[in-house]
């Protein structure tokens, strides 16, 4: 038996407390619950669609949703180059006399990750979109058929 039982307080207030519970626990577990979308992560995943250079050149939906997806990709590409900034900075505050040394690693993963980003996103301007992007890399790739890989040059 229940404590509840031997006190018509306790039970007063029990059957009170279940006659407003009851309704709102039925209609969460039942209503909202089942349709609430469920991730595995804290942040919403997109469903990737044709790059630009898959979409037809007067498909104004496809290249919305390709420019649409690059903005994205451009914003996580910088938030990674930002994190691995502040690790490195981090690192360097952390190992004060010997950061040369020790930090050298993250240095390294923050610079190859910044030639990366800038292949792929710099020189685009504040309006840069896919299609420019696109454009860049095949210039660049046309470059490089003509003259050799880029990295080569600069060393």
């Amino acid at each position: 038996m229940g404590a509840e039982d031997d006190n018509a307080f306790r039970g007063f207030f029990s059957s009170l407390y279940r006659t407003v519970d009851s309704p709102v626990t039925w209609f969460r577990e039942k209503i909202v619950e089942p349709n609430q979308k469920k991730y595995p992560w804290y942040h919403q995943q997109f469903r990737r669609v044709p790059t630009i250079d898959q979409c037809y050149s007067d498909d104004p939906v496809c290249d919305f949703e390709a420019n649409a997806q690059f903005k994205r990709d451009r914003m996580v590409d910088s938030e990674i180059l930002n994190i691995l900034r502040m690790r490195f900075e981090d690192c360097m505050i952390y190992e004060a006399p010997d950061h040369l040394t020790k930090c050298k690693p993250l240095w390294d993963k923050y610079k190859d990750a910044e030639e990366a980003w800038f292949i792929k996103y710099g020189d685009l301007g504040a309006f840069g979109d896919a299609r420019k992007a696109y454009m860049k890399q095949k210039h660049r790739m046309i470059w490089e058929k003509r003259h050799g890989p880029l990295s080569e040059q600069t060393k």
